[in-house]
């Protein structure tokens, strides 16, 4: 019987996943790699191969993205970010060129063609806001002069994603200059266009959403997340951006009330997100690209520890503030996951997934052990709105 096998299935997946989160967070580092191990075991070429479940797998990953940049935005209100912006555009800049360019520059020296090479460029660009958010809470660094430093450089990098992934999709179906150009500008356009609205209306809609219900207000939320992201996706934008556009439109109660109903939805599917991405590597290959993904690990970590250094420095933080900017902006997660992700379905290069996934895997793990090897760190827990917000 078909629907007893997917269950069965899907069942076994999430119990591995519970016990693996169990492990990670018993020894505090992000359960992420660890996904990402369990996503291997079970695909093809994996210890127990899945077969029914992969299809529901697919769909649960592409919500768990959602969801991901949904939180997110809901940690930030327009205000917030337009100010970010405007304070944080030089060391923006600064991001992009010494972190897109390890991962850009090796796959045009591995003879992998310019395209493959734009992807892995931002595969190691961009930092895992989901990791550096939880290792901000954990640490107790919530009002540490570098912290505003540190969300400032994950709200740009996630609005670089809102031209960077319609431009990559644009690439990847063809197409003149003229229609790249049209479509980076209607993403772009469109991207702006929602931030104002935010701006203008965020607290209109806030009350429209605002439910005392749980219930209520989860179906509301969930339901428009849903349908802005699939208008996104329909004007090339990618519907991960929709998504945090309508995180950072909501504000006051709705969004306070909504952190709680959402996380453990969330975390859900997030975790099937991981998986699905090691469910479409081959174990098999992920030897052979092993060095090269320790030496990309190296270089990008150098510089994403030069950048928070900026970054602090400019928040007036000190030598040791600066360092641990630097190391919280370390780990890779969830977007380079989607950028790779795209860069697989596409087939630019047979290695390109592998090392991706290698990499990752390198650097979830390495960015919270970096983090916690600093010296004389007092670990306090306060919430993670405030951790987010760096109240």
């Amino acid at each position: 019987m078909p629907s007893a096998v997917l269950l069965l299935e899907l069942g076994l997946v999430i119990l591995a996943l519970a016990a693996v989160s169990r492990l990670a967070h018993r020894f505090g580092f992000s359960p992420i790699p660890l996904y990402l191990l369990a996503g291997l075991a079970v695909g093809e070429g994996g210890l127990v191969p899945i077969v029914t479940a992969e299809d529901f797998i697919e769909v649960g990953a592409e919500i768990g993205v959602i969801l991901l940049l949904l939180m997110l935005g809901l940690e930030y209100s327009a205000e917030e970010l337009t100010s970010s912006l405007r304070r944080s555009a030089p060391v923006g800049a600064l991001d992009l060129v010494l972190n897109f360019s390890p991962g850009f520059l090796l796959a045009l020296v591995l003879g992998w063609g310019w395209l493959a090479a734009l992807f892995l460029g931002g595969v190691t660009y961009i930092s895992s806001s989901g990791i550096v958010a939880k290792q901000v809470s954990d640490l107790g660094w919530v009002g540490n002069r570098e912290t505003p430093a540190v969300l400032s450089v994950l709200v740009i990098e996630d609005l670089v994603m809102a031209a960077y992934l319609p431009f990559t999709a644009a690439l990847l179906q063809g197409g003149g200059l003229a229609r790249l150009s049209l479509t980076v500008v209607i993403a772009v356009g469109s991207a702006i266009l929602i931030l104002a609205l935010a701006l203008r209306h965020g607290q209109a809609l806030s009350r429209a959403v605002f439910s005392h219900s749980d219930e209520t207000l989860l179906l509301s939320i969930v339901g428009i997340t849903l349908l802005v992201a699939g208008l996104a996706e329909r004007l090339h934008i990618s519907a991960a951006v929709g998504a945090f556009l309508v995180g950072i439109a909501l504000s006051g109660r709705a969004a306070d009330r909504a952190r709680g109903v959402l996380t453990p939805l969330r975390d859900l599917f997030a975790a099937v997100f991981f998986v699905f991405f090691g469910l479409r590597v081959d174990p098999s290959s992920i030897p052979q690209v092993a060095g090269m993904a320790l030496v990309l690990a190296f270089v990008s970590g150098v510089t994403k520890v030069w950048t928070g250094w900026v970054a602090a420095r400019r928040e007036g933080a000190a030598p040791r503030g600066r360092l641990r900017a630097g190391m919280l902006l370390i780990a890779r997660g969830e977007f380079s996951l989607v950028i790779a992700g795209l860069a697989v379905a596409a087939q630019l290069h047979p290695d390109l997934g592998s090392l991706a996934a290698a990499y990752v895997l390198f650097m979830a793990a390495l960015g919270p052990v970096a983090v916690r090897l600093l010296p004389g760190v007092a670990l306090r827990r306060p919430t993670a709105t405030a951790a987010v917000r760096g109240e």
